[in-house]
């Protein structure tokens, strides 16, 4: 009998689409564990944390652990 072979724990499925957001430039509202809601575009990702891009505030390095949820701003 042949053992079957467990599914990777990581896919390129969030490299694929953390890409499309910083290619497109979406404006992004990142949630944080605390609550606390950070709008901006991802510039890029690094090696476990994103580069958010802010217009009125300074820039942030966010690290995806502390990352509760993401979601596209829509245009008002």
């Amino acid at each position: 009998m042949r053992k079957r072979i467990p599914p990777p724990s990581e896919t390129s499925a969030e490299i694929f689409y953390y890409k499309k957001q910083i290619d497109a430039h979406t404006l992004m509202v990142i949630v944080l564990l605390d609550g606390e809601e950070i709008e901006g575009t991802i510039e890029c990702m690094i090696a476990g944390a994103l580069k958010v891009n802010r217009k009125s505030e300074p820039n942030l390095l966010i690290l995806k652990r502390n990352i509760k949820y993401m979601y596209k701003l829509r245009a008002r």
